[in-house]
Parts: structure tokens; sequence; C-alpha cells
């Protein structure tokens, strides 16, 4: 019998509530709360809150909870690095971690080899990282971003943002400048046409609109892509997309760089997401899963691009030791089992919500790679409209069941769970997500 999540009363708890209101007092507003989870502590894919609930959580922090919550081997590498030293700043002075990260980085990177990394804080930082590299590398000003794409919301990360508007509006004017185009999002073609008989018109779009009238090819940098959109919806694109898109880059001498800050580091069944198509980006970024919870980002790209001076770029806590043990050891455990258990695991999640898409009306289609998994909720699955305020009670309705989901895009649900999940947990996710569907489907009529 799968283990359950418990839960002891309508959420959230009274202890939860008195942290929430603790919260409001001296927190940033800014903070997007989609659930009253205040956490206590985890253990896998498992939570408990405040109050002694126990929650499957389908999240892992954002992908962020790589090897589950609290792994032993990741908590053993903190610990140990932590008695020696906490920190003495990888931009200034020399230490094992920071460098055995980077050599196992440069050992998966899918750039050209050899590879180096720049190491930082965040996934935004690397984005941050990513672009100046690329305006040095080239000595162009200008940059294409892709509309759903989401890297982060430091100014210039926020510039090759194309995802809500609410992340931008009071910011203006962003870095100049970016161009924002259509990704391929074939479920909700732009351009009202069908894969493969559209070959590719939204990367002709580029060449044929966008650098004849706008954007000059020869004054742009780089691409920013994702090679599967997050907090865009989890789309993926069509075979051959990033062949042309990296067909496009060489032509006009343009760095394609590839935003695997979600999909990187074994979430997709592969050390990244780009793997999947068989296609060397010239810089990528990294973060969230990397190390595991522990606040790491990578800028990685061949040496022959990561050519700038001493002094051109740093950071006083990135690359932070105690981060490095957490990413060595993640890494470690992508490598030794975990990035396998994405993909099996990933098999079976997306044949449980086809039978869920065959079973209720409102799940449009399912699509990902690995454990990255989103499912899209319509209104009507003949125009594929959106139904984002289903979408938003589904995510309540399974917290108050114990399963911490998310949204994604106009109106997705989005399946990031720690790589350790086994099958009973996959299974037990889903039997909790039917029933919730059942539930407001029967309230709604």
């Amino acid at each position: 019998m799968p283990v359950k999540p418990i839960i002891k009363g309508k959420l959230p708890g009274p202890k939860a509530k008195a942290w929430v209101v603790r919260d409001t007092k001296v927190l940033s507003p800014s903070y997007t709360r989609d659930q009253p989870l205040v956490v206590d502590r985890g253990r896998g894919v498992w939570l408990w809150d405040v109050d002694g609930n126990k929650f499957l959580d389908m999240n892992a922090g954002i992908a962020v909870c790589s090897t589950g919550h609290s792994h032993p081997k990741v908590v053993s590498a903190i610990k140990r690095q932590a008695e020696k030293f906490l920190h003495m700043s990888g931009t200034d002075f020399y230490y094992e971690p920071e460098i055995q990260v980077a050599e196992k980085l440069a050992r998966v990177s899918p750039t050209a080899r050899p590879a180096k990394s720049f190491l930082c804080n965040s996934g935004a930082e690397a984005v941050e990282c990513a672009i100046k590299l690329a305006r040095y590398k080239t000595k162009r000003p200008l940059m294409l971003g892709f509309l759903g794409g989401f890297h982060g919301r430091t100014m210039g990360a926020l510039s090759v943002t194309g995802s809500k508007a609410a992340q931008r509006r009071g910011f203006s004017p962003l870095t100049p400048s970016t161009t924002h185009v259509p990704f391929a999002n074939c479920r909700r073609c732009v351009f009202n046409l069908k894969f493969p008989s559209c070959n590719f018109q939204c990367v002709k779009f580029i060449e044929d609109e966008i650098f004849r009238t706008i954007l000059p090819p020869e004054d742009c940098a780089a691409m920013v892509v994702e090679p599967i959109q997050g907090e865009g919806g989890y789309v993926v694109p069509p075979p051959g997309y990033f062949q042309e898109l990296r067909k496009l880059c060489d032509k006009y001498g343009i760095l394609l760089v590839l935003d695997e800050v979600q999909s990187g580091v074994g979430r997709t069944g592969k050390w990244w997401g780009v793997d999947h198509w068989n296609v060397k980006p010239d810089i990528i970024t990294s973060a969230k899963g990397l190390a595991s919870g522990m606040p790491l980002g990578a800028c990685i790209a061949p040496a022959s691009v990561m050519t700038w001076p001493p002094g051109s770029h740093g950071s006083t806590f990135g690359g932070n030791p105690v981060s490095c043990a957490a990413a060595s050891a993640t890494l470690d455990l992508i490598e030794g089992g975990l990035m396998k258990n994405a993909e099996r695991q990933g098999i079976v999640l997306m044949e449980a919500l086809k039978i869920l898409e065959a079973r209720h009306r409102q799940i449009g289609w399912v699509q990902g790679k690995g454990l990255m998994v989103g499912a899209e909720i319509v209104k009507d699955k003949s125009t594929n409209a959106p139904d984002p305020a289903f979408r938003d009670a589904l995510v309540q309705r399974c917290f108050q069941m114990g399963l911490l989901i998310l949204g994604a895009g106009r109106s997705a649900l989005r399946f990031a769970p720690p790589l350790v999940i086994n099958k009973s947990e996959v299974g037990e996710a889903v039997s909790i997500l039917d029933d919730a569907f059942t539930h407001l489907s029967r309230k709604s009529r």
C-alpha cells in the first residue's frame, strides 16, 4: 500500500495561520504565495508543516530539491564542509569544492569542450552572466528572447523574460534592448499552422520579419531560450526546432544561450533538456536542482567563449564552498541513478496523466520530458481555450488533500517532483489529482 498524506483538519492549521500573519507584517508583498504551507521539515518527496500535516510534494521547491528533501548524502556533505569553513570568496581565492564542481560540470556540459563555469548564487544571476558574456564575446548590444520564456527577475534577466506582464509592470525601462518572438508552442501556434507542414514558420519569422525590420542580426549578441519552457507552461517544442535555431544562429554569428535552470541536472531524464535534441549551445545556465536546495547557479561555456579577463565579472558569495559541497554530492547522486529514475518515473507519470486526460474533459493535453511534465487545463478541448480559474481551484483542492502542485503558464499544472520519487508515490499523486478533478467537476454542475 502506498504511503499517503496525512491532513488533520482544514488547512491552514492554527500554527500555520499564526506564522502567515507574522509573515505579512515583515516580508515583501512581492512574494507569490499560492498556498498557506508553513514547512517544518522534509524527507524525500514528503513535507510536514508546523501543525503536523504531511504532504506529498510534486513541486520540489519549484524543481530545486532534485535529490529530495534533506537527502542524507547531501546533508552529510554540507556538514563536512561547514565544519571546515563557510566562506572565502571564490572570486578572490581558491578552494577545492568550487574547482571540483566546475570539473564535474565541464565533463557533462552540452557545449563544446573544454568548458568553463562561472559559479554564482541563482538562476537569474547565471542568466545575467550569460548576457554579459555574450555581449563581451560578440561585441554586439542586442538580444533575442521568446514569448513565454522566463529567465529571472533581475533587470537583465527580466529583459529577456517574456512570461507575464506582472513581472515587468512598473519596472521599465529595462536593460536595452531585447526583441521577443513566439516560441514553438504547437498546441497554440500564433501562426495558426500545424507541425510539420508549418516548416518551422516560427523560425522563418525571425529571419524573414524580425531581422528584416527591427533587429539587425549583425547587432544581435545572443538568443536566450529554454529547452522546455518552465514558467511559460511546460511547453515542449517539436523535433528539429533547436536544430533550426542553431542553423540561424550560425548563419549570423549569434550565440545560442540555453537556459537550463529548470530543465537541467537530470530532471528530464538526461543531463540537460537540450540533450533530447542533440544540439550544442554556446552558453548554458544552470541553478535550481544543481545543489539540492542550496543557493548555487552556474553559467557554462566553452573556453573559447569564456575569454573575459579578471575583474570583468565576479560574485562575493558565488561558488560558496558549502553550496559547492552540496552540488558535488547532488551531481554524484544524479549520475548514480536519479537521472535514470527521472526517465523511468517520468514515463509512469505521463502514462497516468494521459489516462486522466481521457477521463476528465478539463485536461487538454499532457506533455513533458522525464519529471518535467505539464497538464494543460482547458475550458473546451475543441478550442484549447485556457481555464486558469479551474486550474487554480485544482491547485487549492489538491493542497487541502495533501498534494502539493503548482500552476505554470496560463493554465497548466506543473509536475516537478524530487527525482527520488517512486512508482507508488507517483500513483498516489495522480490518484489525489483524479479525486480533485471529480470533486470540482461535481461542484461546478
